[in-house]
């Protein structure tokens, strides 16, 4: 049985008060015009890993919809970005899936994303009509199980939704704007949860924090139940 955090939203906006593994590597926005604050946020190496692999998909699935490349081009140059988003993705998030004990998350995307990369090239390079007529459709099939399998692991409602949006987003796609639709869903539900706080499972006790470190968690979930 799963639990979830109901104490939580599904969404929020982010919280102000974050932990040690928020902490680490955060990137802070703050622009003002004149006096008034235009835009104020803030993003985790967790959202930075977002909004790299939602530009990763935007570049590869726009290039297929509005650029005229050969397909094997495109197969190398997906190829090519999916690594780079990979190993951005482990470096980013490392620490963070290591306080986390979600070490599998790593392993569960640069799996399913080497998946995709083989039976992407399989078809192109191989010519195999069916995966070439259903490439949108396999992307999204791997991006539904990923966020189920987090969903489920994770105790989090928002994955489990973002998983049904990209199973139902596969009955909906036309032949002529396949390749933008899926990107649009993809990149967009990346960007999305790059930009606001999504729900999880409760906080466990990490192993690599000091006590120190530790005790300020705790003070920091105390204030973000305030």
């Amino acid at each position: 049985m799963f639990l979830f955090n109901n104490s939580e939203p599904i969404l929020r906006w982010k919280q102000a008060a974050l932990d040690v593994q928020d902490l680490c590597g955060l990137i802070t926005l703050h622009w003002r015009w004149g006096n008034r604050t235009v835009l104020a946020h803030h993003f985790t190496r967790i959202d930075q890993v977002f909004l790299v692999w939602a530009w990763v998909t935007a570049c590869i699935f726009l290039t297929a919809q509005f650029f005229p490349l050969g397909w094997t081009v495109q197969a190398g140059l997906w190829s090519v970005l999916t690594l780079v988003g990979i190993a951005t993705m482990t470096r980013l998030a490392w620490f963070w899936v290591q306080v986390e004990r979600l070490r599998w998350v790593i392993y569960l995307w640069s799996g399913l994303m080497l998946l995709g990369v083989a039976a992407t090239a399989w078809g192109i390079w191989g010519g195999v009509g069916f995966i070439l007529l259903n490439l949108c459709s396999l992307w999204l099939i791997l991006c539904a199980g990923g966020y189920l399998v987090m969903g489920l692991g994770m105790s989090s409602r928002s994955f489990l939704a973002a998983a049904l949006v990209h199973g139902l987003t596969i009955l909906t796609l036309t032949p002529a704007w396949q390749f933008l639709t899926t990107a649009v869903v993809m990149s967009g539900s990346l960007l999305l949860f790059a930009c606001v706080q999504w729900d999880m499972r409760l906080p466990v006790k990490p192993d690599m924090l000091s006590e120190e470190e530790i005790a300020f968690n705790q003070s920091q979930q105390a204030l973000r139940q305030i």
